[in-house]
């Protein structure tokens, strides 16, 4: 196990800012610090992430129905450490000492084959200032099953093996000779996640016939989604959540309210009423809660293992330690939390960058205060919901329809933007739009 040194001086004249996680919020603030300190010999910046590419993560459940070809819209970290003169750091990390101010990543293995060589030993960071922007992970509130039977979409990679066990049961329904043959899906959560993902399956399954699946129809497909609370979307205004509920009603999703899952197993989902709902596939998109390498190194935290942090995003008792987007627990002027949304993970990132530097030249830090611009839910070609100007208190406009839809895709489009910069977003624009003229609108593989 090596040590890697931010400098060989110890004089405190070399810093090094460390950003773990490159989501939307950290990858946005890795660059925007590397922008600011790439002519400083005495900063270093370096992102550290388990995985070697980027990909927006409210695209997730396209990823997994095909609607979306990951390959196409990845972005590559090196390339963007090469482009924006900041390092990147392949690896997973599950330890951060705040007093020695040292994290450590686990070793790498090769997962390619059945030998499992190690790659890569495990190693720990030095750092001067630490950003973790981690994110969070599905919370299956310790139900049995959950674990060993249902699919989640935290990352890629899951989403990609939704993708290709969603394909296979295609093909057997496909081929499936009786036509009261269904492919039953089970969604267990209806956030944002679940419900854009029950939308998007029926797209597929409506669009399947262009594509040589003649024998399957919307009968043959049965979305269920099973919320615990007694209306889906329930962190968004009632108008919101009351107008999806109508659109998936009507495109055939079934939802089930006030419905709590007791165990999951291979045959599908068992409710708390002993009632079994049969599934193919199930997906668990309820709750969230912190990966557990934050609580394991000792920093406080809440309920479910979010960092705590003040108003100034600094992990409560730490100087120098700061944590945006879904991975803290940041206090707002009423005493709730900053819900957890891309649009939190955006602000954050702005604070946090200037914030760091702030504390690097000893100047006044500045406060953080989330300002709710309004949501957006998309039901794939169906319709788009939500409201702008944000905050049901303050009053806000409810949109639907194209002019939502053009709202929400233009949020992928700033994303874009403040990654590569406004030129390149047009760029990637016009090759997005030759790249769908010239391939499938649908991964069938």
């Amino acid at each position: 196990m090596n040590i890697l040194k931010t400098s060989g001086d110890t004089d405190g004249q070399n810093t090094h800012i460390v950003v773990v996680g490159g989501g939307a919020g950290g990858l946005e603030l890795v660059i925007k610090l590397s922008r600011k300190t790439k002519r400083n010999n005495n900063i270093r910046v370096t992102l550290i992430d388990s995985n070697p590419t980027h990909i927006w993560k409210p695209l997730l459940h396209e990823i997994a129905t095909g609607s979306l070809n990951s390959n196409h819209d990845e972005t590559s970290y090196l390339m963007l450490a090469r482009k924006h003169r900041f390092s990147f750091v392949l690896g997973t990390v599950d330890h951060v000492d705040a007093v020695r101010k040292t994290l450590h990543i686990e070793s790498i293995y090769d997962k390619t084959d059945e030998s499992g060589e190690l790659l890569v030993d495990a190693r720990h960071f030095e750092f001067t200032h630490l950003v973790l922007a981690v994110g969070s992970l599905c919370n299956d509130f310790g139900t049995k099953g959950v674990e060993e039977h249902c699919l989640l979409l935290d990352s890629r990679s899951q989403a990609e093996r939704f993708h290709q066990r969603f394909i296979n049961q295609l093909h057997r329904i496909h081929a499936n000779a009786d036509t009261s043959t269904q492919l039953s899906v089970a969604i267990v959560g209806a956030g944002a996640t679940g419900v854009e993902l029950a939308a998007d399956i029926h797209n597929v399954a409506k669009r399947l016939p262009e594509y040589g699946f003649n024998e399957f129809s919307s009968d043959r497909l049965r979305v269920v989604i099973v919320e615990a609370g007694a209306r889906i979307l329930a962190q968004l205004p009632e108008r919101i959540s009351s107008s999806v509920t109508t659109e998936l009603e009507k495109i055939g999703v079934d939802i089930r309210l006030n419905t709590m899952v007791s165990a999951v197993d291979e045959k599908g989902v068992v409710t708390e009423s002993s009632e079994r709902i049969d599934a193919e596939l199930v997906v668990w998109a309820a709750g969230i809660k912190a990966p557990a390498f934050i609580a394991e190194s000792n920093l406080p935290c809440d309920g479910i293992g979010r960092v705590e942090v003040d108003t100034k995003l600094r992990v409560v008792g730490s100087e120098v330690i700061f944590a945006i987007g879904d991975c803290c627990a940041c206090p707002m002027s009423d005493g709730s939390i900053v819900p957890p949304r891309a649009q939190s993970a955006h602000q954050m990132a702005s604070i946090a960058y200037k914030n760091v530097l702030a504390s690097i030249n000893g100047s006044r830090l500045k406060e953080f205060k989330y300002k709710d611009f309004g949501s957006l839910i998309s039901l794939s070609q169906f319709s788009t919901v939500g409201n702008l100007m944000g905050g049901v208190m303050r009053g806000s406009l409810f949109i639907e329809g194209w002019l939502a839809r053009l709202f929400y895709l233009s949020l992928y489009r700033m994303h874009q933007s403040s990654v590569h910069g406004f030129g390149a977003m047009l760029l990637i624009m016009i090759g997005d739009t030759i790249y769908k003229a010239t391939r499938a609108n649908i991964k069938l593989h």
